[in-house]
């Protein structure tokens, strides 16, 4: 009686592996494109919807909404660590949580992927009661995924009288 083995051999193994590295290899630059893709439309529409928050919260409030990046308690330069969206009591410029009116934290965002920068027009954005930008401040807010003018950069406009609306032209993040 004869038995029968079936498998594979050592060099039908190796050949296996080493095909397989071979479309790693060619495979894994794409992939980390996609992934800053799709890294950067998920953030830029997180970025979108919590402006049109903002918006909205400042319409019904009916009082100023400011959006300005996270610090201890003044606003900060970063988006790329988060930032927050409150109701604006003050006049000076900064997040009141101590002496005066305090303001109200409506919603805080988290910080965004490290590798990734913001590049945004404007430090703050404050919406008035008639959901319009105050003093007419229109910007741009740019969300670039890795490397400087990466083609999967995303942004946003915010126009003077409020308006939030993706950008479809080039973005330059420089």
């Amino acid at each position: 009686m004869k038995i029968i083995q079936s498998g594979f051999t050592l060099v039908e193994m190796m050949v296996t592996v080493v095909v397989s590295g071979i479309l790693i290899t060619v495979a894994a630059p794409s992939m980390n494109s996609l992934y800053e893709g799709i890294r950067a439309r998920s953030a830029i529409s997180t970025i979108e919807s919590s402006f049109t928050f903002a918006r909205s919260q400042a319409v019904s409030y009916g009082g100023r909404v400011s959006v300005c990046p996270l610090s201890t308690s003044s606003c900060g330069t970063d988006w790329t660590k988060g930032f927050s969206i409150f109701i604006d009591n003050g006049t000076t410029g900064t997040m009141d949580t101590t002496g005066g009116i305090a303001d109200v934290i409506l919603r805080e965002v988290d910080a965004f992927n490290s590798n990734d920068f913001i590049k945004s027009d404007l430090a703050r954005y404050s919406f008035n009661p008639d959901g319009m930008v105050i003093n007419g401040n229109s910007g741009t807010f740019r969300y670039c995924a890795g490397a400087t003018n990466s083609s999967s950069s995303e942004a946003i406009s915010i126009s003077a009288s409020g308006r939030i609306s993706n950008v479809t032209t080039s973005i330059n993040c420089i």
